[in-house]
């Protein structure tokens, strides 16, 4: 269902499209591609001159080779059009020191500490906080979703759908299901209880 009609009268300003596409390679990686995209409804006056309705203020791409481990083995960033040229693109060189990075574990800490702030460009460093889960839906469908063996599916407890005590679980995941949170509580009475039995 669409968002609903506004009951105000509005003009359009600004329109920010983002896109990731994800390939497997044939040499057994996977790309990751991201495109930012920044354009105004109007002529636009900056500092560094004017952009015309349609004209591109941010235009970024950005690919990120991962294996399948979702270990990062390869990034480029390119910034066709930026509001302040000589500067804002300078710094996709920079995106390179998260190579070796899991997109899996602690991720935004280190895209934080490595290109955070002034370290990078705050559009690449957004679009690339996106990847993981742009990897994520690119590799699904390669293992099915509920077929994982012994390991927790990744997706669980990363969301409310799919936290392990909701119905949600319970109905597609019934070997992860841990009971409402209640029963949990009351299941940790029962072993505390039985344990001080013996």
């Amino acid at each position: 269902m669409p968002l609903s009609v506004s009951a105000v009268a509005r003009t359009p300003r600004h329109r920010r499209s983002v896109c990731f596409d994800g390939f497997r390679r044939a040499d057994g990686l996977w790309d990751i591609e991201g495109r930012l995209l920044d354009t105004k409804h109007h002529d636009y006056e900056l500092s560094s001159g004017l952009r015309r309705i349609g004209e591109p203020v941010h235009e970024l791409y950005l690919r990120v080779t991962i294996d399948d481990q979702f270990v990062v083995r390869e990034i480029e960033a390119c910034s066709d059009a930026v509001p302040y040229p000589g500067g804002c693109d300078t710094v996709a060189p920079a995106y390179r020191q998260l190579i070796g990075a899991s997109l899996l574990k602690g991720f935004r800490r280190q895209v934080e500490t490595l290109v955070g702030g002034v370290l990078g460009c705050s559009h690449l460093t957004e679009l690339l906080l996106y990847v993981p889960t742009a990897a994520i839906q690119t590799f699904a469908g390669e293992v099915r979703d509920n077929d994982h063996g012994d390991a927790k599916p990744f997706q669980l407890d990363h969301c409310r759908a799919l936290e392990t005590s909701s119905e949600t679980v319970r109905r597609y995941y019934p070997k992860w299901y841990r009971g409402a949170a209640g029963d949990a509580g009351r299941e940790a009475e029962t072993i505390l209880d039985e344990g001080s039995v013996k």
